[in-house]
């Protein structure tokens, strides 16, 4: 295999994959030194733990509550299992806000800042889902007051970018790339040293159904729409991601 730079999937669900372990062998296979796997709700969560035992110091655990995934009935003991398990993760997520889901918002929004302490408390970084909600969350996320957090597969309005970035946080491109240009159009405003590569495995784009390795089609197509090097951006990226999950180890 040729020489290729390092490259880390900040944003991965391993536990919906038919065969992780697979996926797993073509992204070490392909140059991908870690993977961030992340949870949205009870068993979700549990799954995601199980798999990030087997594969320590490369596939790091997050654990969370999509917003896609509320229900009254277990907001109580996923925020415990949250609660309790984080120190064993490197972010809670993925949670946040989607003001297209068929959950109220209101019920999203008083639920949001539960969460957002529990990440406080234990010192995480936050990995937010925003759609249709990136003011509200990035809001949300500062007033806590906590030092890092990810707004992952960033589409948001492109004047939210610098006050992002001020804040310490960071946003993350996908292979969305490939064809929608309104997500190319904020990548390329997204400065390199706020920015993260992921997958968001395993959506499908378009004919493409994502799998960790495709990390490197992220890569590639970041490179095109900042007209910079592949090399210059993993680099940057990949260090940005050790920084912002405090990953060790292989990663």
């Amino acid at each position: 295999m040729r020489n290729r730079p390092p490259v880390i999937d900040t944003h991965a669900h391993l536990d919906e994959l038919p065969d992780p372990d697979g996926a797993i062998k073509a992204a070490k296979d392909d140059g991908v030194v870690a993977i961030v796997a992340v949870g949205q709700d009870i068993t979700s969560n549990q799954k995601t733990l199980e798999i990030a035992g087997r594969y320590p110091r490369f596939v790091f655990p997050a654990m969370g509550y999509h917003p896609w995934r509320l229900n009254a009935d277990h907001d109580e003991a996923t925020l415990a299992q949250i609660d309790a398990n984080l120190v064993n993760c490197v972010a809670l997520g993925e949670v946040g806000l989607d003001y297209k889901a068929k959950t109220r918002k209101k019920v999203q929004k008083a639920l949001f800042p539960k969460i957002l302490d529990i990440a406080k408390k234990h010192d995480k970084p936050v990995i937010v889902h925003c759609r249709y909600s990136h003011e509200t969350a990035f809001r949300m996320v500062k007033e806590v007051g906590l030092r890092k957090a990810v707004f992952h597969w960033y589409s948001g309005p492109l004047e939210l970018i610098p006050l992002i970035a001020a804040a310490g946080y960071y946003m993350s491109a996908c292979p969305a790339l490939l064809y929608n240009p309104y997500h190319a159009k904020a990548i390329h405003a997204v400065p390199l040293h706020s920015l993260l590569l992921e997958t968001d495995s395993p959506v499908h784009y378009r004919e493409l159904v994502a799998r960790p390795a495709h990390v490197r089609i992220t890569l590639r197509e970041v490179a095109r729409v900042k007209a910079m090097s592949a090399e210059e951006i993993a680099e940057q990226t990949t260090k940005n991601a050790r920084l912002c999950f405090g990953l060790k180890g292989q990663a």
